[in-house]
Formats: C-alpha cells, structure tokens, sequence
C-alpha cells in the first residue's frame, strides 16, 4: 500500500514574493487549507512548512515559510507535492483510495479470476475499472451493482458482471 500521495504539481511561480501555482491532483482542493506541511519531491524530497494558502481559477497557490522571493519559488517549478497516508482526508463507506486499487484481482461472484485491476477511467457519471487479463481487456464500471466487495488487505475485488459485460469476457 502506498504510504504517500500524490495532491498536486508546481507549475510555476506566482508572484514576486515566493508564492507557486499548484496544478492540484485531489478531488477536494480546499484540503490544502487543512495541511500545515507538505513533502514537495523534485529531485530530493524535503518537507516545506505552508505559510499561506489561497484559490486562483483552477489553481492553488502557495506560499512556503522561508521560500520570500520568485527566484526561490523558481527552484521548486515541476516538483510533485505529497502527503503521508494520515494526512489524507478520511473516506466514506465504500469508498477508496485510487492508489489501493491498481494492481488488485478482480473476481467474479462465481469464483472466475477476471485479471488485474490496470486503470480506472474517471467519467462524468461513475468511474470505470479498466481489468486486463492474459486474453482481454474488461471495462467494469464502478457502480454498487457490479462491484460487490472490495478487499484491500488481501488485494482482491469482488464483481457481478452485469449482462453484456460477461459475453466480454
């Protein structure tokens, strides 16, 4: 299981006082309020205190303690932001985390091994769980009457494949 993940990516500086434009990654961007720190990884990793937070259009901008002017900020253009594991925002029932499941076997209600878990397209409605077996690809999409259980601990999902879905496979 993946101990950090990934919320965001520095795009460029904003400013002349050291604040960067952040592309983020996560469903819920006012969670950078709630963070008091962030790993910012380029080519070291290295934890920055966050001295402010602010929304501008479909960006987050940031403002690290002891990083005052753009040149500084310049330096930290194209890093990818993460957080540990507990700083993620809690999940509801039935739902998580995209990373947990790559790589996951998917089985059908009958016992039928279906392959690996390889994608997830996100779409308007629902997502959709792209399995890739030695033979095919399946598309499952991610809707309580297919997806039955979900077990991380023992990397393994449960499926109903609906009609149609099971002439695919």
């Amino acid at each position: 299981m993946e101990q950090m993940f990934t919320i965001g990516k520095i795009v460029n500086t904003h400013g002349v006082k050291g604040e960067v434009r952040v592309l983020p990654s996560t469903d819920d961007v006012k969670r950078f309020g709630k963070l008091k720190e962030i790993i910012v990884q380029n080519r070291t990793e290295i934890t920055k205190e966050i001295e402010t937070v602010r929304y501008h259009k479909n960006f987050v901008l940031l403002k690290f303690k002891g990083i005052d002017t753009m040149d500084e900020a310049e330096l930290l253009k194209n890093s990818t932001l993460k957080i540990n594991r507990k700083d993620a925002l809690p999940l509801k029932e039935d739902e998580y985390y995209q990373c947990d499941l790559y790589g996951i076997q998917v089985i059908t209600e009958e016992g039928r091994d279906l392959g690996e878990l390889t994608d997830i397209l996100v779409t308007g409605s629902n997502d959709v769980y792209v399995v890739q077996s030695a033979q095919k690809e399946i598309l499952i999409p991610a809707i309580k009457q297919c997806i039955l259980k979900v077990d991380i601990a023992n990397r393994q999902m449960i499926v109903h494949l609906l009609e149609g879905l099971e002439d695919l496979s």
